[in-house]
């Protein structure tokens, strides 16, 4: 029997025609993405940088209206409160968080009465308010004794009303609102950096990059000559001139501070100007600053924008070591750098006053340049998956 004969014994219901199916493999299942969404998606990937985004935006929102959260005055000052711990309703009664408006303090001596004797004195001789803890109990010849003492001073200055929720300075100021508004003033000091950096920065290397020749020359001349000046003998001569303050600080930024966006934007320009679309352009008539602001700098924006995020706590932290050494901000305004100054005299004493500040002026500046590695990573490539 032929093959053709065993076709023709099969039943017509379970001959069923073959239908041609299209390849799927390859097919695009949704809309494609452009750039700019793939390295929004990778950023917002990135948990550590979505995290220090929100505690920047939380730190920012404060600055603005955290002094306004209590009832004390932003300048005032009262001796009478001078040095007050920090108090916090209801979470006074949690002893560990040591925001019970108490201080704490070892004292040693020859004999228990000795050391006890000492607390007492250092506290005002406020007995009545003050709970001794024996930790050693000497023999007056080698070992001293050793107490913890406790000192209420909430009560003992008749303030049982009254919340300081950092504890005040030595000039009975609320460390609450002084800590926001330097805050405050520590970002103004770091946005300006940043425009700085975008405006001048920007806008001379990209002349320098693209013109080149002569005019190159002429530009990366002068930057070197800006770049052997130290800022800080920049300050000192502002300070000549001017009064220690944000202008001589904003002044020593704008005179300095540009040169390194400068050179990133200069290198990045001199690899694409020669590039296919930017001679197109130019065939086009287009003019130099035309082809820049249009063609090079979009082409260039991701590293304009990591740089500007590591400039910001860069400046921040510029101003708070002019300020500790006191040739930025001087009290009494405030500032980070004025507030670490301040307490710093005082630390072993009231460690409070710089606890605070300091670990504010560490979250956001880890907070900026974990910002900074994650706009790093969405505008590589090579980490889009």
């Amino acid at each position: 029997m032929t093959q053709e004969n065993e076709h023709k014994d099969v039943p017509k219901e379970l001959l069923v025609p073959l239908e041609r199916k299209e390849d799927t493999s390859e097919k695009i299942s949704g809309p494609p993405r452009s750039f700019m969404q793939d390295a929004r998606r990778t950023f917002f990937k990135n948990k550590f940088a979505v995290i220090s985004m929100i505690l920047l935006v939380i730190v920012i929102l404060l600055s603005i209206i955290g002094p306004y959260f209590n009832e004390h005055k932003m300048d005032g000052q009262d001796l009478s409160r001078a040095k007050m711990p920090p108090r916090v309703p209801v979470l006074e009664n949690i002893s560990w968080l040591g925001l019970n408006g108490t201080l704490t303090s070892e004292f040693d001596g020859d004999t228990v009465e000795e050391a006890t004797k000492n607390a007492v004195m250092r506290y005002d001789n406020k007995e009545d308010f003050i709970d001794i803890k024996v930790l050693a109990e000497g023999d007056g010849s080698k070992d001293s004794a050793e107490v913890e003492a406790t000192y209420h001073i909430y009560e003992a200055q008749e303030m049982m009303d009254q919340y300081y929720w950092l504890g005040t300075d030595t000039l009975g100021r609320d460390q609450w609102t002084r800590m926001w508004l330097g805050t405050r003033v520590s970002l103004i000091i770091a946005s300006v950096a940043a425009l700085i950096d975008l405006v001048i920065g920007v806008a001379y290397g990209g002349i320098s990059g693209y013109y080149g020749g002569r005019i190159d020359s002429f530009m990366q001349r002068i930057i070197e000559i800006l770049i052997g000046i130290p800022n800080l003998v920049v300050i000192l001569l502002m300070i000549i001139v001017l009064q220690p303050g944000i202008v001589s600080i904003i002044i020593a930024l704008t005179m300095t501070g540009w040169i390194g966006m400068a050179r990133i934007v200069r290198g990045e320009i001199l690899k694409l100007k020669n590039e296919e679309f930017v001679l197109a352009a130019r065939t086009l008539g287009q003019s130099g600053g035309n082809t820049i602001r249009k063609h090079l700098l979009p082409n260039v924006a991701g590293i304009i924008i990591i740089n500007t995020m590591f400039t910001i706590p860069n400046a921040i932290f510029f101003e708070a070591f002019l300020s500790f050494i006191g040739l930025g901000i001087v009290p009494p305004e405030a500032s980070l750098g004025a507030l670490i100054n301040s307490g710093f005299d005082v630390f072993r004493l009231y460690p409070y006053m710089v606890f605070y500040p300091a670990i504010l002026i560490s979250v956001i500046m880890i907070a900026f340049n974990l910002i900074g590695d994650g706009l790093r990573d969405a505008f590589d490539p090579k980490m889009h998956k």
